[in-house]
């Protein structure tokens, strides 16, 4: 998500980055730039024009001028007012009632039925709340289906409906057998259709109504850029909204959702969408987001999703076990390569880590998964005693094992040379002192733009965490 903004963000910000002083003339063509970028970005005209013009009142003024480091300091306004624009920090559910009602709104193909799954989903799993799921969309075929196909997936209740049946009567009979199993929570699937019509406003509006939910959360596909606002403002106008849900933040190379919706409608982004997969799905956190999009990666997200997936037995036993000085074989590089999956694979990964880039773009893509499915169909295709002991592969046995995954052995040749560097680097940081070197050495190395080099709080910077070398 962001690319194209991270890229042409970067660029502008660099210029401007280390300028001992800020005059009219340099923050006029940076912001010029600054324009450009968030207009192709497909951000909407008014968004736009707020933004700037608030970056451009405060870097004239004395907060930039009295600065030691008037560049850094700019950067440090527009990552502030990109905050700002949409919404300062995460704005998590309100569930007062028992049970607390979720209506979700939005077009068709916005991705509400998976939006619907995921959300129940992170309740169950993170809030510890028993969840009810119910489909009122009684014209698209199959949804109802889709929805209890999913439910089952997220193992969640699913009440269920039929398509001969009233949307309200559907709602009203979910919450009161919602009440009777004593559910925390009955999310409400409604009806979309391919563009806003009254008679899709009139009976989401009976529907709210009827349920008077704790949330009524707009679901929107980020794709769709400027439509996202326009359509979110004529929902903003038609029920009383209290979140938005953003979708396949993945695909979008932009971000201009994501920058005008909370703009246009004054709702806070309360989650994002990032993947088909139905454990996808992220509180929206302005900072963190800003963040990403100036290329300082998203740190805080990258901790908590290793402390959600990370197995912390494995990863201690792993941990005592490179201590002892004992290899770090194939059998724990197939570990870390399962553990990478269930952290989005190399792509999520990636792009959460500070100035990766094109390099974190690349990885998104389907090679990257690709190349880490070979890597453990190789594994997979050892003996147990390979595994532990990858010295005693003869070409015989390459040849075998190569076979067995559908590879070529060049390819296995690659994976055993791949982890002889990982052996050497644990190995390294086994030792005393080991692990602060190595964080050194790769401190060392980083360098450049927004957020590395030149960004507080990360390499080489002022208040970098890894010292210049």
């Amino acid at each position: 998500m962001f690319e194209s903004l991270t890229d042409r963000l970067s660029g502008t910000l660099k210029s401007i980055t280390g300028q001992a002083k800020l005059t009219e003339d340099n923050i006029k063509d940076t912001l010029r730039e600054v324009r450009r970028a968030l207009l192709e970005a497909d951000v909407a005209l008014p968004v736009v024009k707020a933004f700037v013009d608030r970056v451009r009142e405060r870097a004239v003024g004395q907060e930039v001028s009295r600065s030691l480091s008037p560049g850094q300091q700019f950067v440090k306004i527009v990552q502030q007012e990109l905050e700002a624009i949409m919404g300062e920090a995460n704005e998590a559910l309100s569930l007062k009632s028992t049970p607390s009602v979720v209506l979700m709104a939005g077009l068709q193909g916005a991705g509400k039925t998976t939006s619907v799954a995921k959300l129940a989903r992170f309740l169950r799993e993170r809030e510890k709340k028993k969840v009810l799921v119910v489909s009122a969309d009684v014209y698209r075929p199959a949804a109802i289906d889709q929805l209890e196909t999913l439910a089952k997936e997220v193992e969640v209740d699913f009440f269920p409906s039929n398509s001969a049946q009233q949307p309200v009567d559907i709602a009203q009979a979910a919450i009161k057998h919602a009440k009777i199993q004593f559910h925390d929570v009955v999310i409400v699937d409604t009806a979309g259709r391919l563009s806003v019509d009254q008679a899709m406003m009139e009976e989401i509006q009976a529907l709210h109504g009827a349920t008077t939910p704790d949330e009524t959360l707009f679901v929107v596909d980020a794709m769709t850029g400027q439509d996202a606002a326009n359509t979110a403002q004529v929902f903003h106008e038609a029920l009383p909204l209290t979140g938005v849900i953003l979708t396949k933040a993945d695909g979008d190379a932009r971000g201009g959702a994501a920058l005008s919706v909370r703009h246009v409608t004054g709702k806070p982004i309360k989650f994002m969408g990032m993947g088909e997969k139905v454990d996808a799905l992220e509180p929206f956190h302005p900072d963190r987001v800003a963040s990403r999009i100036l290329g300082m990666g998203d740190m805080l997200s990258l901790i908590e999703e290793a402390e959600r997936n990370v197995d912390q037995g494995k990863a201690e036993k792993l941990a005592k076990k490179v201590k002892k000085g004992n290899g770090f074989d194939l059998e724990d590089f197939r570990e870390q390569l399962q553990q990478l999956k269930k952290m989005g694979g190399m792509g999520g990964l990636m792009g959460k880590l500070p100035g990766m880039g094109q390099m974190a773009e690349a990885a998104q893509g389907p090679g990257a998964e690709k190349e880490l499915g070979k890597l453990e169909s190789l594994i997979n295709s050892m003996t147990p005693k390979e595994r532990r002991k990858p010295e005693i592969i003869s070409g015989s046995r390459k040849r075998r094992i190569a076979a067995g995954a559908g590879l070529q052995v060049p390819d296995l040749n690659r994976l055993l040379k791949q982890h002889k560097q990982m052996q050497k680097m644990m190995k390294k940081a086994g030792k005393k002192g080991g692990m602060q070197k190595m964080m050194r050495d790769m401190g060392g190395g980083m360098g450049g733009g927004p957020g590395m080099g030149g960004g507080p709080g990360m390499g080489g910077g002022p208040g970098g965490s890894f010292p210049r070398r």
